[in-house]
């Protein structure tokens, strides 16, 4: 009987993801929406106006299937999130749900205290106290702040953010290993590096680049063009994270946090040059100081990841870029 009743536990799952009409929660769900593990798959995001709304409902269309369902709701409502976890009773929730960008939050911290703090505090105390198996969140590459030793390694200094954002990342880490030590929940933060892809971020650098190269405007190069970082192909991120979902390791710690990204760094220009390559246009620039919040490089160490998915990470910077590039020529153009 026990055997019978962890085999159904295990292929009949019910799962959350917050954000799914984000960037990463889109294409999370689209894998797990065609994962035969799973009975039902919830997705909630409330829609706001940070970037454009209809590439959000464009994601949301792509996910179309009669195991996903979407509700908008705030992660801030706490009424609405109760009623939703007392109806489904979820085994693992995946919060990806926040407000995001480094510069944004230095003119307007206090969007990303209550989305960030309060809203993250709302899942995770739900999550406690409606017994969820593995709650997941999104972390970020930048609660290591300004690193002087690279590749960075989960162990590495995480007390110095640069941004109120990455503030708010770290404030997220250290509640969520209280809440592993004092109710034995076990939390999973994801520290996630310059994810890039189909479907991403129109405030991220590559789509930036993309859109003023093809429409000829200048593309505005910080800190002189002298920053590096570690870019991580979507794909890459959702596999992984997709094996740490399903991984059933033994004796494994309440209290977990990966990197999750590429390994690799690329600099700003060597960036900027593929994609004069790729696009066969050259790139007007205007050089400018380096803005607050901003690190100089990110380049990390994913070997913690890999040893416990067993699944490199594949694709070189060349590879994602086209994908991309031919996405945004079929999506914006």
């Amino acid at each position: 009987m026990l055997y019978n009743g962890l085999i159904r536990v295990l292929y009949y799952m019910k799962i959350l993801v917050t954000g799914c009409a984000g960037f990463i929660g889109y294409h999370l769900c689209n894998n797990l929406i065609n994962n035969k593990k799973i009975k039902t798959l919830i997705g909630i995001d409330n829609l706001n106006n940070y970037y454009d709304i209809n590439l959000k409902k464009d994601r949301l269309k792509l996910l179309s299937n009669s195991k996903f369902i979407f509700k908008k709701i705030d992660i801030c409502n706490e009424l609405s999130l109760t009623n939703l976890f007392s109806k489904y009773k979820f085994d693992i929730v995946i919060n990806l749900a926040a407000q995001a960008g480094v510069r944004t939050s230095i003119t307007n911290p206090e969007i990303y205290y209550s989305s960030n703090i309060d809203g993250f505090f709302n899942i995770l105390n739900l999550s406690r106290k409606y017994k969820v198996k593995k709650f997941f969140y999104a972390s970020t590459s930048s609660i290591y702040g300004d690193a002087s030793k690279f590749p960075i390694k989960e162990s590495f200094d995480t007390n110095k953010p640069l941004s109120f954002y990455a503030a708010t990342k770290k404030t997220n880490e250290i509640m969520a290993y209280s809440y592993s030590e004092i109710y034995k929940i076990k939390t999973i933060a994801l520290r996630f590096f310059t994810v890039y892809g189909p479907y991403g971020r129109p405030d991220m650098a590559i789509y930036k680049f993309t859109k003023n190269i093809l429409s000829n405007r200048v593309l505005e190069v910080y800190n002189n063009g002298k920053h590096s970082r570690d870019f991580t192909y979507i794909d890459d991120v959702i596999n992984n994270v997709v094996k740490l979902i399903f991984k059933n390791k033994k004796n494994s710690k309440l209290f977990e946090y990966y990197n999750v990204a590429s390994g690799k760094k690329i600099g700003l220009m060597q960036l900027i040059k593929l994609l004069e390559k790729k696009l066969n246009k050259k790139a007007k620039l205007k050089y400018l100081k380096k803005q607050k919040g901003d690190v100089f490089s990110t380049h990390a160490s994913n070997n913690k990841l890999i040893r416990i998915t067993n699944n490199k990470v594949s694709t070189n910077i060349s590879f994602g870029l086209d994908k991309y590039i031919k996405w945004f020529k079929n999506y914006e153009q």
